[in-house]
C-alpha cells in the first residue's frame, strides 16, 4: 500500500466515523426531542382531559337543574386514562399539581355520586347540586392554574389580572351562564383570590360616594403616603393616652358639676334664711303697726268731761289753779312768747 492510499484510507475512515457518529447524536437527538414532545402530549392530554370531564360535569348540572324529573342516568362516570397513565409513567413532571389534579377528580367523583344517590331516591337534589356546582368552581381553578402556570403555587405566581382570567375562560367555553343561579367566572376568580392568588385589580368596597363620604386620617392610616406612618404599638400607645384624656376630662366635669351643685345648693340655703329673716321682720313691723293702731283707738274711745274753747289755756285735772300768782302768769306769757320767736321760719 501506498503512501498516498494509505492516507486515503486514513481520511476515508475518520470521516466515515464522524458521519456515524453524528447519525448517533442526530438519533439521540431526535429521540430526546420525542421524549420532551410525548411528555408535553401527556401533560397537554391531562389539562384537555380535565377539562372535557369539567365540560361534560356542567353541561350535566345545567340539565339537572332544568329537568324536573331528572334520573341518575344523566350523570355518567369520571374517568380519566391520561392522568393514570402521567402517574404511571417516570416522566418529569410537577408531581404536587398532579397530586392537586387526583384530589380535583375525587371530589368530582364523589359529588357526582351524591347528585346521583339524591336523584335515584327521589329526595330534593337542591344541597347536591350546590356540593357539585362547587366542586365544579374548584376544578376549573385547578384547570386554570395547571394550564396557565404550570401547575405552580398560587402565592408563587405573582400578580395576575383578572381579565386575563375571564379571556382564558371565554377561550374554553366557560360562559357566565354556564351554572344555574350564579355568574361562573366571577365565582371562580373569587376562588382564586380566596386560594391566594394576587389578582388584580382588587374588588371594591365602596361606592364612590361612601368612599369620598368617609372621614380620612390620613396620621392615623398606616399604609398613608405622605404622612406620618405609626407602628401598631404607636397607635395603642395613642389610643390609650386618648383614653386616658378623656377619662381625666369626665372626672374634672363631674367634680365640676358637684361644686356647682353645692354652690347652688349653699345660695338656695341662704336665700331661704334671708327670706325667713325679711318675712320675720315683716311680721314684727305688722304687729308693731296693730299695736300702735290699738293704742290710738283706745285712747279715742276715752270719755271726755269738758269742753274746751279755742284760745283756752287747760290744765290738768290734779293742778291747782290757785297756786299760781300773777307773777307767775307773767313769766309763763314771756317764756310762751320767746319760745314763738325763736322758732325757725
Amino acid at each position: 500500500m501506498s503512501e498516498s492510499q494509505f492516507y486515503t484510507f486514513i481520511t476515508g475512515g475518520v470521516s466515515l466515523m464522524i458521519a456515524a457518529g453524528l447519525l448517533v447524536a442526530w438519533h439521540l437527538w431526535r429521540m430526546r426531542e420525542e421524549h420532551q414532545a410525548g411528555i408535553v402530549s401527556a401533560l397537554d392530554g391531562v389539562s384537555h382531559e380535565l377539562r372535557i370531564n369539567l365540560q361534560r360535569f356542567v353541561s350535566e348540572l345545567g340539565q339537572v337543574h332544568a329537568i324536573e324529573q331528572a334520573g341518575p342516568d344523566l350523570l355518567l362516570p369520571v374517568r380519566h386514562p391520561q392522568l393514570d397513565g402521567v402517574n404511571a409513567s417516570m416522566i418529569r413532571a410537577n408531581r404536587n399539581a398532579l397530586a392537586v389534579i387526583g384530589n380535583t377528580y375525587q371530589e368530582l367523583e364523589a359529588r357526582k355520586m351524591a347528585l346521583r344517590a339524591a336523584l335515584a331516591q327521589g329526595r330534593d337534589p337542591v344541597d347536591s347540586l350546590d356540593d357539585a356546582m362547587d366542586a365544579t368552581i374548584n376544578g376549573i381553578a385547578t384547570l386554570y392554574m395547571w394550564e396557565v402556570h404550570n401547575g405552580a403555587r398560587p402565592s408563587e405566581v405573582g400578580r395576575v389580572r383578572s381579565w386575563d382570567v375571564r379571556d382564558w375562560m371565554k377561550g374554553h367555553n366557560f360562559t357566565q351562564q354556564s351554572l344555574p343561579g350564579m355568574y361562573l367566572r366571577d365565582e371562580v376568580v373569587e376562588r382564586l383570590r380566596a386560594y391566594g392568588l394576587h389578582l388584580t385589580p382588587k374588588p371594591l368596597t365602596h361606592t364612590a360616594h361612601e368612599y369620598y363620604s368617609m372621614q380620612y386620617d390620613r396620621k392615623a392610616d398606616v399604609h398613608a403616603p405622605f404622612g406620618r406612618r405609626k407602628t401598631p404599638e404607636q397607635l395603642e400607645e395613642a389610643a390609650r393616652k386618648a383614653e386616658e384624656k378623656a377619662a381625666k376630662k369626665a372626672a374634672k366635669q363631674a367634680e365640676k358639676e358637684a361644686r356647682k351643685a353645692a354652690k347652688a345648693a349653699e345660695k338656695a340655703e341662704k336665700d331661704a334664711a334671708a327670706e325667713a329673716e325679711k318675712d320675720a321682720k315683716k311680721a314684727a313691723a305688722l304687729a308693731a303697726t296693730d299695736e300702735v293702731v290699738d293704742e290710738g283707738q283706745a285712747f279715742a274711745e276715752q270719755p271726755v268731761d269738758e269742753t274746751y274753747e279755742e284760745g283756752q289755756v287747760f290744765h290738768s285735772s290734779h293742778d291747782d289753779s290757785a297756786d299760781m300768782t300773777d307773777e307767775d302768769e307773767d313769766d309763763y306769757g314771756m317764756m310762751e312768747d320767746a319760745e314763738t320767736n325763736t322758732r325757725p321760719n
